[in-house]
């Protein structure tokens, strides 16, 4: 079955309401190495106290429309699917405790030709369901690698999303190490991403990996964390956006090295698995307030 350009603009998306405490920010934070030093007053911060801060990547646990592509209406082949990038736009750093808003929508839709895939650039709105304020804009871009050439009957295709820049040729102007326990992915996964291949062996190794991997926007999270904690204080309103590129897996209990460039308000990063020497995030890119 091939994709349709205009039933995917067109995908009606239900709003998503989602109630959540600070147990499950404090949880989330957790899960993405907060509090590994529970002397740390700054990372304790997140998991602990009356003003408890929350990091600003657990909008991307919120508000979240589920695994839609698997819709045979949809006409993806979403066996092959892959995220290819995640950003964030913070607008407001979210509360302790709220019931928020998740409305998603498919802003961009890209035919890179027969045999090379398509590209899905897919928009949630996080707000906060009392006020209306918008506390995030998330922004993820799929790669539907069984998908291309569905404009090839003079059909329409969107102009494909600028080439993230690369990071600079200077060396790092910080580094920032990060251990991830072996037990990561399965905590992980109680944010909200059960998918098995990040908790059973057999399913893992049916994918061709030598044993479960962790989520992507778990290492995404980490990488943000360690932004947030070098460059802004730990305060996540100083953070306004957040991007990077998935290139490579990362294995529960590897530890992540994230390097990182300043220039005035603009960040670049990409973050390494030391064990391997393999860059898993790259052409990131920050934007501090």
């Amino acid at each position: 079955m091939t994709i349709d350009y205009h039933t995917l603009r067109n995908w009606p998306f239900k709003d998503i309401e989602q109630t959540y405490t600070a147990r499950d920010a404090m949880f989330y934070s957790l899960a993405v190495g907060y509090g590994a030093n529970p002397l740390d007053p700054d990372d304790l911060a997140f998991v602990y106290g009356k003003e408890l801060r929350v990091p600003p990547t657990f909008a991307v646990v919120l508000g979240y429309p589920g695994f839609w592509a698997r819709d045979p209406r949809s006409g993806i082949d979403w066996v092959r699917v892959l995220h290819g990038e995640q950003g964030i736009e913070i607008h407001k750093p979210l509360p302790r405790e709220a019931t928020v808003i998740g409305r998603s929508r498919i802003a961009r839709v890209v035919d890179k030709g027969e045999g090379k895939g398509a590209l899905l650039e897919i928009q949630r709105s996080i707000t906060d369901k009392a006020s209306g304020e918008r506390y995030a804009t998330l922004t993820q871009l799929t790669f539907c690698r069984g998908d291309g050439g569905f404009s090839a009957g003079g059909g329409p295709s969107d102009e494909a999303p600028a080439v993230p820049p690369a990071v600079p040729g200077r060396a790092a102007d910080h580094v920032c190490r990060a251990p991830t326990r072996p037990e990561t992915a399965l905590l992980y996964r109680l944010c909200g991403d059960d998918n098995a291949l990040h908790a059973d062996p057999q399913v893992a190794r049916a994918a061709g990996f030598a044993r479960p991997i962790l989520h992507g926007l778990a290492t995404w999270a980490v990488a943000a964390h360690a932004v947030l904690k070098t460059l802004c204080a730990s305060d996540p309103a100083r953070l306004a956006r957040f991007h990077a590129r998935f290139t490579a897996p990362v294995y529960p209990g590897e530890t992540l090295r994230t390097e990182i460039w300043r220039d005035g308000q603009a960040v670049s990063f990409r973050t390494r698995v030391v064990e391997r020497d393999m860059v898993v995030l790259d052409h990131g890119t920050a934007k501090l307030r």
